[in-house]
């Protein structure tokens, strides 16, 4: 199935074949714009900004993820895994810690 941009102003609703939507471009002053749905809003958990990503042949909307996001599970099952030991040590041979004082 090959893809196709179907520009449409008065349409508002939405009709998804596959994993495909298709949208109506809206005026928005002089640019343009897409209004998502609701469930897709909440489905992939978008928030006040999404990352627009420009690929060659086509665009992807995704969420903004979060810094360090999901690290406290990791390291909870990295802990119960009993992986959660020092990969280097605390302190090396030729570290003078008087110096900090």
């Amino acid at each position: 199935m090959e893809d196709y941009l179907f520009c449409n102003y008065f349409v508002t609703t939405f009709v998804i074949y596959f994993n495909t939507m298709e949208l109506a471009l809206i005026a928005i002053g002089n640019s343009k714009g897409i209004r998502l749905p609701k469930a897709l809003i909440k489905k992939y958990h978008l928030e006040k900004t999404i990352e627009l990503v420009l690929e060659k042949d086509h665009i992807k909307l995704r969420p903004i993820r979060k810094v360090r996001e999901g690290w406290d599970n990791q390291f909870k099952r990295m802990q119960e895994a009993k992986d959660d030991r020092l990969l280097l040590p605390d302190f090396f041979e030729d570290e003078n810690l008087d110096e900090w004082k």
